[in-house]
């Protein structure tokens, strides 16, 4: 007896096929919207600025005298301390980098070399207010007593502070860089009889110098954006402009100023938002945020044409003592790699000396008293609320705008997405802080809000997540792609089926080092969300409504460092602070390193 089965009445993969998903595009396009309107909105506020009263554009780039009472706005001494400030640091900074970079990439094993660069990692994690804390105790210290300047503030010593900070930069960019030259191009050169020196210098530099020259110019963005660290350090002295050689010698060991101290110290706040003077200092955010994006841009343009230039290597000949030539540059490349371990373990004994108060568990949960006294209960709850909006902020604009950049059909279209991207992670922290603090805290009339200090990190998380989830979309195999879009699903489909379950690894850990980043912020949250004291651990509402944090808290204590307790209590609040970044930096570490090069199976 046979039984003769009906067919079903509907496909068989009716009730496993994806629905559809049109909310998709929606979500992508809201993440783009964000990045562009968000750029805007930072441009806009300093146009609105500028026209908001006169400006003597001729007057505010070649007069060195700065005298709001007298209506004298030049701003030549300040782009003259922003030139050489970053000047200074490239050229402590680069040779050091380019040199532990070639160390990393092509001398050590990559089970030596990963924690390595872990280490090299960890500095780029430490919050800028920790360097300008270090910077007050160890650097002043040392150019008051090299050049005989009381207090030791100078160019000099703002200079070295910088160049310590984008060293992690330059060194994580150039090992990329590195990477990226074909094994090929050395097994040849290696084939030919060459040192390992000829070998770099011949087959690997040829193909990695732009990309090296790139990581130079991202490092400087992020050196001309840096307002807090140098604003500890440089002295703050307007109209400083050497006349002759003599004289520009004499001027790295004095006080100065540059365009990010200008703006980041009590003016912006004094000037009220319209008039010649509010004005003035708008027009220098203009040239500030131009210098910034030019750099930035130019860098990402020259690891653009990295992918897709293949310059011929070349050697010079044969020069004498090879060996011992080689050997030498070997040394000097490890050497250089041990500078920045060493800086980092200098750091750590200089924070878990001068900061043990962290190590006692009531400092952690007893709140302020005083001047400089109690615990940092408040000012950790404040911090943690501050990234945890922000975070809350940030995912869904972020992830969405990666996507939509990692699998757009236009490749002119996502190279101006992804570069409009880059321009606002690399755009002054101070610009979004006043931009914030004129529109949420003065327009609205939210004043110190902790909604506002949360709104105004937003851009710095937004790039990082963004860039992370657009490079691990085009890792992506093609076949994937092709097995999902041969099953009928819509583009729309594909990005919330396939993509999104791919790229959400790399969302995370571009997500912990936003956060990261965001943790240490000090410029923005100083005009929109924090107080000093008297706010209370859990804001009730959002206008009026402010918080303690701990950047900003160890900013107020280290400008007071003739009182051994605000120094004690700025390195402890210092130590709690690196704890919570470092937790950050390493949870996001681990999960590169268990996800990287990993593919989507499931």
């Amino acid at each position: 007896m046979t039984t003769t089965l009906a067919p079903d009445s509907a496909p068989p993969d009716a009730k496993t096929r994806p629905r559809p998903s049109k909310w998709v595009w929606t979500w992508t396009g809201a993440g783009v919207f964000a990045v562009a309107g968000l750029l805007l909105v930072v441009v806009g506020y300093l146009v609105a600025g500028v026209t908001s009263g006169s400006v003597d554009w001729l007057t505010l780039l070649s007069d060195k005298s700065w005298s709001p009472p007298n209506a004298a706005f030049g701003g030549l001494a300040m782009i003259y301390g922003t030139a050489v400030v970053c000047a200074l640091a490239l050229v402590l900074a680069v040779p050091v980098s380019w040199a532990a970079a070639l160390a990393l990439s092509e001398y050590l094993p990559p089970r030596v070399a990963r924690p390595l660069r872990m280490c090299v990692e960890l500095l780029a994690a430490v919050p800028s207010i920790v360097y300008g804390l270090i910077g007050i105790i160890v650097v002043r210290p040392v150019i008051a007593w090299l050049g005989d300047v009381p207090g030791g503030d100078s160019l000099l010593a703002a200079g070295i502070v910088l160049a310590v900070m984008i060293t992690p930069t330059i060194v994580a960019v150039s090992v990329d860089a590195l990477a990226a030259v074909p094994d090929r191009y050395r097994e040849a050169a290696f084939s030919l009889g060459l040192t390992r020196r000829e070998v770099i210098r011949s087959a690997v530099l040829p193909i990695a110098r732009p990309g090296m020259r790139s990581a130079v110019l991202l490092g400087l963005a992020r050196g001309l954006g840096e307002a807090i660290a140098v604003f500890l350090v440089v002295g703050r002295a307007d109209g400083r402009l050497p006349t002759s050689f003599g004289g520009f010698l004499d001027s790295l060991m004095h006080p100065g100023q540059t365009l990010t101290t200008k703006l980041a110290g009590p003016e912006p706040v004094l000037a009220g938002t319209s008039g010649p003077y509010f004005a003035a200092l708008c027009g220098l955010g203009l040239i500030l945020l131009a210098l910034v994006a030019a750099a930035t841009v130019w860098g990402t343009r020259g690891r653009r044409r990295d992918a897709t230039a293949k310059p011929t290597p070349s050697y010079r000949g044969m020069p004498r003592m090879r060996v011992q030539r080689d050997r030498l540059a070997m040394g000097l490349r490890l050497g250089a790699l041990l500078l920045p371990t060493a800086l980092l373990l200098g750091m750590l004994a200089l924070l878990v000396t001068r900061g043990s108060s962290a190590f006692n568990p009531s400092f952690w949960f007893t709140s302020a008293t005083g001047a400089a006294g109690g615990g940092v209960r408040d000012q950790i709850v404040g911090t943690l609320l501050l990234i945890v909006t922000t975070g809350l902020i940030a995912l869904p604009l972020g992830f969405g705008a990666g996507i939509l950049i990692g699998v757009h059909t236009s490749e002119r279209t996502a190279r101006v997405l992804q570069t409009m991207t880059v321009v606002l992670g690399g755009a002054p922290t101070i610009l979004l802080g006043l931009a914030g603090f004129v529109i949420l805290s003065s327009a609205m009339g939210w004043g110190r809000s902790w909604l506002a200090g949360a709104i105004v990190l937003v851009p710095v998380v937004i790039p990082v997540i963004a860039l992370a989830t657009s490079a691990r979309v085009r890792s992506m195999p093609p076949e994937l792609t092709e097995s999902a879009l041969s099953l009928g699903l819509t583009r729309a489909q594909l990005i919330r089926s396939v993509v999104v379950p791919y790229a959400w690894p790399a969302t995370v850990t571009g997500l912990l080092l936003g956060l990261a980043r965001a943790a240490g912020e000090t410029a923005p949250l100083l005009f929109t969300a924090t107080v000093f004291f008297g706010a209370p651990a859990f804001p009730g509402g959002i206008v009026e409504s402010p918080v303690q944090a701990l950047p900003t808290h160890i900013f107020t204590l280290s400008q007071d460092s003739g009182d051994p307790q605000a120094v004690t209590q700025a390195w402890g609040s210092a130590m709690v602070l690196v704890l919570i970044t470092a937790v950050l930096l390493s949870a996001a570490v681990a999960l590169r390193n268990r996800f990287e090069g990993e593919r989507w199976t499931t």
